[in-house]
């Protein structure tokens, strides 16, 4: 993919229509990181009522969850859908977080960035998503998050073919953008924003998009035009 141009034109006529949306909401960085986790093939609807029901049972801290019973933890995600699977997912972060760093996110967060990310990765159920959510979100590290409306974006725009790598989307988004934690947190929200109102799988809804008519890395070329 070409160097230019930048997308700093998406984001502007993105931000320019949504303003700040002040996005990832949670009260504490573990409870962004447990609602990174949680989002994974649902509504963030729905993992608000997951978080709630943790909350209320007074559990949401590293100390808290690991005191449940793996079933008794998935009981109270339910909400969240999958909700055995992903609490085998929360209690192997959890282990992670304990055997690491003493179930301490402040430790976890002294870490170097790339390093941090791999030791992430390496966790059972953490993807590339999951794992730089928890890095923007909750350690405020300038880690740009991929997900399926960024990607569903820039391809409907010429800016992708779709069939790149999570690394490869990720580059055409930030390259000549600064690496400014507020930068890409709002940057991605403004893509969920968009893919959500907008862009929509099934039914996209095209006219007043704030991304129609914005240049692509792709226009210009000899036999290729943006899609609509």
């Amino acid at each position: 993919m070409d160097s230019t141009p930048s997308t700093l034109d998406l984001y502007a006529r993105m931000n320019g229509r949504f303003g700040d949306l002040g996005w990832w909401p949670g009260e504490t960085p573990f409870e962004v990181a447990v609602g990174a986790i949680l989002t994974q093939n649902t509504a963030w609807t729905n993992v608000e009522k997951a978080i709630g029901n943790l909350k209320e049972a007074g559990c949401l801290t590293p100390e808290g969850l690991c005191g449940l019973e793996e079933a008794d933890l998935a009981e109270r995600i339910r909400p969240a859908g999958y909700f055995r699977v992903k609490a085998r997912r929360l209690k192997a972060f959890l282990f992670f977080l304990q055997s690491r760093y003493g179930l301490s996110l402040e430790r976890m967060f002294r870490e170097d960035t790339g390093i941090l990310r791999e030791e992430l990765l390496s966790i059972n159920g953490i993807g590339e998503e999951t794992a730089d959510s928890i890095l923007l979100y909750a350690g405020n590290r300038p880690v740009f998050v991929v997900d399926a409306y960024t990607r569903r974006i820039l391809a409907r725009h010429g800016w992708i073919d779709g069939s790149e790598s999570y690394g490869a989307v990720r580059d055409a988004v930030v390259n000549g953008l600064p690496e400014e934690v507020p930068l890409f947190k709002q940057y991605h929200a403004l893509f969920v924003q968009t893919g959500k109102i907008f862009c929509r799988k099934a039914r996209p809804l095209c006219e007043g998009c704030p991304v129609a008519g914005a240049g692509s890395r792709r226009a210009g070329r000899k036999g290729e035009t943006a899609r609509a």
